[in-house]
């Protein structure tokens, strides 16, 4: 396993992190566990989860992976041998989208801040968090792959100075090392940071948001804010939820997957572009003797930027491959053959 410093903090996390949001759907407790050994067999510390998971998130079993990383904590009492990262909901927008977390109370205030991060520590079972994160602004913007800016009235978003304020007295008590942001735009980071200085307040470590072959637009902005600020990339979704893998290609849809199960009416990354692009880069990854997962993986764990690739899997099996990803040796010529399908279909699927 290699590792990085998370942002500007003391946090050397692994490259590749365990992502978690199955945990509770399409993976029992006992999956969960598994997992986890088998992550930490092979040197992977960052765990990310959130107070929502599994999702799509439902009123029966919200707060579920919690609750198993928390078990699994109690069993083995390793907590000190992971970095433990969770997050907050935003406003829910959308419905389904989290009215049943806290009666939908949800505003990135004192109360519900206070409530959230209380509420995951119980459920995980440890008195701190290496890392909380805003799970998505409290503010109306762009996010989950909507391309257009909304220009909308929100004057009822709380402050972000109000939000900073709130998790700066977090951490002095000592129940968070670290804050970082999620599903944030180049205009909210700099504002955190701006925020931060002004008043001395802590400094965002994180920006957690989608990154892979289909969806580069990270790199149009916020990139810059890791070079020069110090703010790594947490990078979610790297196989794109399952795509890059090719086992949805010619509207397939294998007995157990995640738009079999649980998204059956998902279609961020089935547009004809965004389908071309994936042949594309199945076709290379098999003419260079990878897996497609290990070549979408450690094209994205080889950016400068990014501080870990969160990775989702509902087997083992996946794990497996997966770990194998930061062995692919990009060369210039396969650099190249990249760029070629980037510079044909650029940012399909944002």
């Amino acid at each position: 396993m290699k590792y990085r410093t998370l942002g500007n903090t003391d946090l050397n996390v692994s490259l590749l992190g365990l992502g978690t949001m199955t945990w509770g759907h399409q993976n029992s407790e006992q999956d969960a566990h598994r997992q986890l050994d088998l992550a930490l067999a092979h040197g992977v510390n960052l765990l990310d989860t959130a107070e929502m998971y599994p999702t799509p998130t439902h009123a029966d079993t919200w707060g579920s992976t919690e609750r198993f990383i928390g078990t699994w904590l109690q069993r083995n009492g390793r907590r000190a041998d992971i970095v433990l990262a969770s997050k907050i909901i935003g406003p829910p927008r959308e419905p389904g989208t989290g009215g049943h977390i806290r009666d939908g109370l949800t505003r990135h205030d004192r109360a519900n801040i206070t409530a959230a991060l209380e509420g995951s520590l119980k459920r995980l079972h440890t008195d701190y968090l290496d890392l909380y994160q805003l799970h998505w602004p409290d503010r109306t913007t762009n996010i989950f792959g909507q391309r257009e800016y909304p220009y909308v009235d929100d004057s009822g978003s709380v402050a972000i100075e109000e939000t900073l304020e709130v998790l700066g007295e977090l951490v002095k008590a000592g129940k968070i090392r670290h804050i970082g942001v999620s599903n944030e735009t180049p205009w909210g980071v700099a504002r955190f940071l701006q925020q931060a200085e002004q008043r001395g307040l802590p400094r965002i470590a994180s920006v957690q948001n989608p990154y892979s072959l289909l969806n580069r637009l990270y790199e149009g902005g916020l990139s810059e804010f890791s070079h020069r600020e110090g703010v790594g990339l947490l990078a979610y979704s790297p196989l794109a939820f399952g795509t890059l893998t090719g086992k949805y290609l010619n509207g397939a849809r294998p007995q157990g997957s995640r738009l079999t199960s649980v998204y059956r009416t998902f279609n961020r990354y089935d547009s004809e572009s965004a389908s071309r692009a994936i042949a594309a880069y199945v076709q290379l990854a098999k003419d260079y003797g990878y897996t497609p997962a290990q070549l979408a993986l450690g094209f994205v764990a080889r950016q400068p930027f990014v501080s870990s690739v969160l990775t989702g899997q509902t087997s083992e099996a996946q794990l497996q491959d997966n770990l194998s990803a930061l062995d692919i040796e990009f060369t210039p010529t396969l650099l190249d053959k990249i760029a070629e399908i980037h510079r044909a279909t650029p940012n399909p699927a944002p």
